[in-house]
């Protein structure tokens, strides 16, 4: 009887989970994106397929399918899959995962994949509380993080996993992310709009997807085809992938810097308005600004290293 609950449970909540939930690809096959790593022959398809995958760190922006893969990868190789997120788990649940993971493996010799979502957030202690489990083999590590894992997780156990980038989706391949969701409601699509959600999502698939669900909902409250106003009115602005102490901060004012010693206006002000929108400091901006000044410019133009010592002292 209970099973009977549970199942009736499970049907509702699968019924009542939003689209990226219920569209999650379950297979390799299925899977959107990310040939560099995935695509036939590759090296990390081989060891999934061949059931010979040690542990990872996979490293993107969110909507990429790090969770998804993650979950591929234990259904493929019939592992037990056991998932914590850094951001609440303690170490008391590691071991808790330790002890299950060598219940299993003494056994029936099932093997256990550890997910662990959000891994840049466990400190060196908590981090170091996986070292044993991993260099023994005890669980496959997967480790997911949208942070430069380079700063990010102690070198012990970085020397222990392969770290794999994943990149944001191309437009192309939102597209066809897109027509599944549509399929999924019934919905009907033009290609038009099949492109503008797909530059509206920013390379994420969980946006794009939630993107159609929202606006195809309201199309079908108003009794209206799917139109352009449907997707502005659930997708007023494309995400900005920026972030404040890694990869993007350092890109960004580097392109700034090169734009402008390359005397490209137009880029030098996309570059400006693109880490002010992304909460960059602009102390920091000020400080670079003046740099710039002294260094690229120099003796070419003397008012250039005043005009940005005044920006600065303005700013403060």
């Amino acid at each position: 009887m209970s099973d009977l609950f549970a199942d009736a449970a499970r049907e509702r909540t699968e019924a009542l989970a939003p689209l990226p939930q219920r569209l999650r690809p379950r297979s390799l096959a299925e899977l959107v994106g990310q040939k560099h790593v995935l695509g036939e022959g590759s090296a990390l398809r081989r060891a999934i397929e061949e059931d010979r995958l040690r542990s990872l760190i996979l490293y993107g922006p969110p909507g990429v399918g790090k969770t998804t893969l993650a979950r591929i990868v234990a259904a493929e190789t019939g592992s037990a899959f056991e998932e914590l997120s850094a951001v609440s788990a303690r170490v008391d649940d590691v071991r808790g995962v330790m002890q299950r993971a060598r219940d299993r493996l003494g056994g029936n010799g099932q093997r256990t994949i550890l997910f662990l979502d959000e891994i840049h957030r466990f400190n060196k202690a908590q981090q170091d509380a996986l070292l044993p489990a991993v260099e023994e083999g005890l669980v496959t590590l997967i480790g997911a993080t949208t942070e430069n894992p380079y700063f990010e997780v102690i070198s012990a156990l970085l020397s222990r996993c392969q770290v794999i980038e994943l990149e944001a989706l191309s437009d192309e391949e939102l597209g066809e992310v897109v027509l599944r969701g549509a399929a999924a409601l019934g919905a009907e699509v033009s290609d038009e709009l099949i492109e503008l959600i797909a530059r509206r999502a920013g390379g994420d698939a969980r946006t794009a997807l939630n993107t159609v669900e929202l606006s195809w909902e309201t199309a079908r409250a108003e009794g209206a085809p799917l139109a352009e106003r449907h997707v502005d009115d659930a997708a007023r602005k494309r995400p900005l992938r920026y972030d404040k102490g890694a990869d993007q901060h350092y890109d960004f004012v580097s392109a700034f810097i090169k734009s402008m010693r390359g005397s490209d206006p137009d880029a030098a002000v996309y570059y400006l308005a693109s880490m002010l929108e992304g909460g960059e400091d602009p102390r920091f901006i000020a400080r670079r600004m003046t740099i710039f000044a002294s260094e690229d410019v120099g003796n070419a133009d003397p008012r250039a290293l005043q005009i940005a010592v005044a920006a600065a002292h303005a700013l403060e």
